[in-house]
Order: structure tokens, then C-alpha cells, then sequence
């Protein structure tokens, strides 16, 4: 999902009225889809002290129980709370989904505007972001981690890297395309100012691609997490994660299934919310995708 330009015929987002949103949501459901499954999921994150019980709260005697009305998607072989665990798992999911994808957007957008605006560093920034494309996104995350030890922090960062060249690639040839454009030559030649000529014409134009491919790593960065986790290398043991509840529970799929397809489904979920949000703005920005299809 990526933008090269912007489209004469996209919507303009500083021009959006209110009484545009009830068309734009008939024109454009996978925005509606997408982004209310995902702010569901994030208010159900958020809220999940006040409504889940203690996800790390252990009792031996109702190990592997089926679901009841206590333990609405039944024990673990810990004897923890199920549901408990995957609504806190949430939290750690989307928190690193979310800020792996703005930290790795606001690093290739400060990274591309430079390569694709001055040419004296465009050659030197882009062999490093091809070395580092050509590293797998799990390998570096592991060794990463290696070095630094496991934490929440470590794993954004360790996951934010790798997603960078991407962004840097998008942002750079989108810069390409607007700095042969007239208006900004003739902001050039009116004596503008490097800053101002960045802010007010580069700027604005990187925008509509960047919110879409920061969809694309989102989804990417909740499955690496997931993955790592999963692996024993990402989110401690100790903190409730969707993929260390499928690691640590596998054993026990064929006697306690949920604590398995519990996180598993709401994973699934959140994934497809994210893409169908990433797809519905990469038709709302750019029209003649829809049509071309």
C-alpha cells in the first residue's frame, strides 16, 4: 500500500467538514470497519482494569478449567484467567504496534525528506536503508534484543529499525516527484527559505502516503511482536502477551483450546482491523485505485 503522489482528486483533509463524513462513510467502509474495530479494541484495552481480573493471579486448583461465569474463557495451566490475560495482552500488543509504526514514520519522514530533497546525502542514506532492508526484520529484532536484554522498550525499537527503510523509501520518492513541481520552484526563486519551502509545499504532500504505510507497519510490528514473543525473545514472560499465551499454552490445546485460540482470534482480528484501515485510507487519499479496480 503505497502512494507516490497525491492525486488531484483526493480528499483534502484541512477541508473536510463535518457534513462530509456521513458520504465519505457510504463511499469509504473500510474505513469505517477498520478504524471502529480499532478504536474498540483500543477502548477495551484501556478500560481493562476496571472490568478484567488480575491476569497474573494464580490458582493451582482450577488449572485448564472450561469457561464459566467466572472465568468467562476458562484457566490456563497456571490457573490464570484467560480472558484476563488476552484483554492486558491487548495492551502490550497495540502499544507496541502503535508506537513502532510512529516511530519508524517519523524516522523515514525526517530520513526520506532528506535524501529526496538533498541530493549531496541521497546516495549515502539510501545504501543504508538497502543494507538495512536486506536484513530480515527477525533477525535484526533478535539480535537487538540479545545484546540489550528483553523489554517492552528494547522490542519497539528493535521492530521500529527495520521498518524504517521502507517508510525512508516511500517518503523519498514522493519528495522526488514534489521538488520538480512549479509552485515550489517558484517558492524557490521568490527567496524562500529552505524550512518554509519543507513545511509549507514538501511537508503536506508526504502526508496521505505516510498515514497509509504507517497502517502497513503497524500490522507488520503487532505480528513481529507477536512472533518474538512467541519465541521466547520479546515481551517478558511475566507480562501478559498474545504470543507468549499461544507459546505458553500449545501444550494444552487439545485440553483447554481457548487459551490458545483466545489470543490467537483477537490477534487475527486487530491485524485485519489495522489493514483494513491502511486499505480504506489508501482509497480515500488516492480515488483512482478504487477505479482502477
Amino acid at each position: 500500500m503505497t502512494l507516490l503522489s497525491a492525486p488531484v482528486d483526493a480528499v483534502p483533509i484541512d477541508r473536510l467538514q463535518r457534513s462530509d463524513l456521513p458520504r465519505l462513510a457510504r463511499r469509504h467502509p473500510l474505513v469505517v470497519i477498520g478504524g471502529g474495530l480499532l478504536l474498540l479494541l483500543i477502548l477495551l484495552a484501556l478500560a481493562a482494569p476496571f472490568y478484567a481480573g488480575d491476569p497474573q493471579n494464580m490458582d493451582p486448583f482450577i488449572r485448564l478449567q472450561p469457561p464459566s461465569d467466572e472465568h468467562w474463557f476458562g484457566t490456563d495451566n497456571l490457573g490464570r484467567d484467560v480472558f484476563a490475560r488476552t484483554i492486558f495482552g491487548a495492551r502490550i500488543s497495540l502499544l507496541v504496534g502503535l508506537i513502532s509504526a510512529l516511530l519508524a514514520a517519523c524516522a523515514g519522514l525526517l530520513i526520506g525528506i532528506v535524501a529526496g530533497y538533498v541530493r549531496a546525502f541521497d546516495n549515502v542514506i539510501m545504501r543504508v536503508m538497502d543494507a538495512l532492508m536486506s536484513i530480515p526484520t527477525f533477525l535484526l529484532a533478535i539480535a537487538l534484543i540479545s545484546l540489550t536484554g528483553p523489554g517492552i522498550s528494547i522490542l519497539i525499537v528493535a521492530i521500529a529499525i527495520p521498518e524504517t527503510p521502507a517508510v525512508t523509501r516511500l517518503v523519498r520518492s514522493v519528495v522526488l516527484g514534489v521538488r520538480e513541481r512549479p509552485y515550489v520552484e517558484a517558492a524557490l526563486c521568490g527567496g524562500a527559505r529552505l524550512p518554509k519551502i519543507l513545511w509549507r509545499h514538501i511537508l503536506p504532500s508526504t502526508i496521505p502516503p505516510l498515514m497509509v504505510q504507517s497502517a502497513t507497519v503497524c500490522a507488520s510490528a503487532i505480528m513481529t511482536e507477536a512472533g518474538l514473543s512467541f519465541l521466547g525473545v520479546g515481551v517478558p514472560p511475566g507480562i501478559p502477551s498474545w504470543g507468549n499465551m499461544v507459546s505458553g499454552s500449545r501444550l494444552y490445546l487439545a485440553i483447554a483450546p481457548l487459551t490458545v485460540f483466545a489470543p490467537g482470534i483477537c490477534l487475527a482480528v486487530t491485524v485485519l482491523a489495522v489493514n483494513l484501515l491502511g486499505d480504506g485510507l489508501r482509497d480515500l487519499f488516492d480515488p483512482r485505485a478504487t477505479r482502477s479496480r
